[in-house]
């Protein structure tokens, strides 16, 4: 599936009803990737309140999902060079959401294997961000012990997908799993 908005990895075992689950959301696929798949939802935003509807009714559901990641910006790459200009540019649009916070990029990488570091591209994005606060006369910080937001980068095979999400959804929806 091309154009996902939602990854997901499940436990070991999970992987039937792991799609069961997700299925009500959108349209799922498998992935390449171990205990990896995709889904097209209906409207992402919506889908960590369903999860957590889903851990409420039965927290069982936690041994079937591991993680659940909307993103709300997607994009296809090639190699490591268009990744980082198409990342580059799709961060540029939260900094209006990022001046006077404390934040950090996260990054889950599948695929490209020894052509992207996860820790070298959150790190090369967090400076731009930091970069273009500081131009736009905005203070702005790197924090990892309860930053302001997070921004989630989520790599699978040759695209990816990203989202921004704030403390409070953070904590509400812990199968984001960003730390």
């Amino acid at each position: 599936m091309k154009d996902w908005n939602v990854v997901a990895t499940v436990h070991r075992r999970g992987f039937v009803r792991g799609c069961e689950l997700l299925e009500e959301l959108g349209e799922v696929a498998r992935t390449d990737f171990h205990n990896v798949l995709v889904l097209r939802a209906r409207d992402p935003l919506e889908v960590p309140e369903a999860v957590r509807g889903w851990i409420l009714e039965d927290p069982g559901v936690r041994s079937v999902l591991a993680r659940v990641v909307p993103v709300t910006v997607t994009f296809p790459f090639r190699d490591a060079e268009e990744f980082r200009a198409r990342a580059a540019a799709a961060v540029r649009c939260w900094v209006p959401d990022l001046l006077g916070k404390a934040f950090h990029v996260r990054m889950h990488r599948r695929g490209f294997r020894g052509r992207l570091r996860s820790p070298e591209e959150e790190r090369r994005l967090d400076e731009l961000l930091l970069g273009e606060l500081e131009a736009r006369g905005g203070p702005g910080r790197i924090a990892f012990e309860d930053p302001d937001a997070v921004i989630a980068l989520e790599t699978v095979g040759g695209r990816a997908g990203l989202s921004l999400w704030r403390r409070e959804a953070l904590r509400r929806y812990p199968l984001l799993g960003l730390d």
